[in-house]
């Protein structure tokens, strides 16, 4: 890939990413009204509608149509963060240390510290601990689509750090599921999983380009990672693993993530936040916000987020582990801090698994929220008023003369 078509995709990702983030505000407000409003019993009633998948005796899947959602339409979510996780490693910027060594500080930095804030507060709430991870994960369409509100007071280079966090946290909340959000294996239908992955594995081995035998394997490797107990997700992320980035004059994984990134961006995501947003607020007071739940959860996402992104990168920078991308300041940075803070979809997602206690989810929910909402507002605020190296050489430039180029492509 040369790279100049580098930088073009990255551009084309970036803005269908902050388009979809416009999309998700939507939906979430949406959803917002709609459970504080005399529909609440009928969006209620309409996502617990039962839906029923069979095939004969093999496999009957009965579920509410929220899960349908969580389960079945997030795992192409996954699929698509699996294809993006896989391309950046093979070809973007995680492919050397050099080029991915401040992202990693960043995004374990942006998932230890909020982790220990939110144990912080719920010490005295054993029953809370399970839900330690659902701050440590940041919502990129999202923080994305605020960052395009912002247009070119934002440096291209700010952009790409953002989207390289946010895929290194990706996989940290992938191995998170994995490790801690599974119970009671069927350790058979595991077994069955690995026939569906072979296939997989023959069909990138023989370098097939077509993509119809891997979505047909895929949902037959979804189904059984379903019965087994682990997250059906998962699936979606083992599928990307497998799709090769070139065979031949074809490019079979850059195929895909151009067509399924309108589907995620404009349909999963919004239903997503639409099913998972809806929270009423009909006697919640202050008291609920700092319930420990909510609380631990809000204060992972502000507090949290700036200390361990900004802190990992403060620290990388100065001890000479990691350097600063080319036009970013640090106030630059400190507002991308800020704005990680918006966990939204991962958060709400993470949520779901760790509580099943409806009371519980409600706490999530308003944790998430909020801890978001503050994340976005004190984001903004921040890069609104930054001024990047070409501001000031404008700014400090002889009439008449052009500033010069600091945002140049490199290698």
């Amino acid at each position: 890939m040369t790279q100049s078509s580098a930088i073009r995709n990255l551009r084309a990702f970036i803005a269908s990413e902050s388009a979809g983030g416009i999309m998700l505000i939507v939906a979430a407000a949406i959803a917002l009204g709609v459970a504080n409003s005399p529909l609440l019993g009928a969006y209620q009633g309409f996502l617990a509608t039962p839906v029923v998948f069979g095939a004969g005796d093999w496999v009957s899947i009965d579920k509410p149509l929220l899960l349908w959602i969580n389960d079945g339409l997030m795992a192409l979510f996954f699929f698509l963060i699996g294809l993006e996780v896989k391309r950046e490693i093979v070809t973007g910027q995680l492919r050397s240390w050099k080029q991915a060594s401040l992202p990693v500080y960043a995004a374990l930095g942006g998932m230890i510290v909020p982790a220990l804030v939110f144990v912080a507060i719920n010490a005295g709430s054993p029953e809370n601990i399970r839900g330690w991870a659902i701050p440590a994960a940041t919502d990129i369409a999202f923080a994305l689509g605020l960052l395009a509100l912002l247009g070119s007071r934002v440096p291209v280079a700010l952009k790409a750090l953002l989207l390289a966090i946010a895929i290194i946290d990706d996989i940290g909340a992938i191995a998170i599921i994995a490790l801690f959000y599974t119970e009671n294996m069927n350790v058979g239908a595991l077994g069955l999983a690995l026939l569906p992955a072979a296939g997989l594995l023959l069909l990138n081995r023989a370098g097939v380009a077509r993509t119809i035998p891997y979505f047909l394997l895929a949902a037959l490797l979804w189904i059984c990672v379903l019965k087994s107990g682990v997250h059906a997700t998962l699936a979606g992320v083992l599928t990307a693993m497998f799709v090769p980035i070139a065979t031949g004059e074809e490019r079979p994984l850059e195929r895909l993530e151009h067509a399924l990134h309108p589907w995620v961006a404009f349909l999963i995501l919004p239903v997503f936040a639409f099913a998972n947003a809806g929270v009423s607020f009909a006697g919640a007071g202050i008291d609920a916000l700092l319930a420990p739940l909510s609380l631990g959860i809000a204060a992972g996402l502000v507090v949290g987020k700036q200390i361990g992104i900004f802190g990992a990168c403060w620290i990388a920078a100065k001890a000479g582990f990691a350097t600063m991308p080319e036009g970013v300041t640090w106030r630059h940075i400190y507002g991308l801090s800020c704005l990680a803070g918006i966990g939204f979809t991962m958060s709400l997602f993470i949520g779901g698994l760790a509580f099943a206690d409806p009371a519980q989810v409600d706490a999530v929910k308003m944790g998430v929220l909020s801890g978001s909402l503050i994340s976005a507002l004190v984001g903004m605020a921040v890069l609104t008023g930054a001024r990047t190296p070409s501001d000031r050489a404008t700014h400090d430039a002889p009439t008449g003369s052009h500033p010069p180029q600091m945002f140049e492509s490199r290698s």
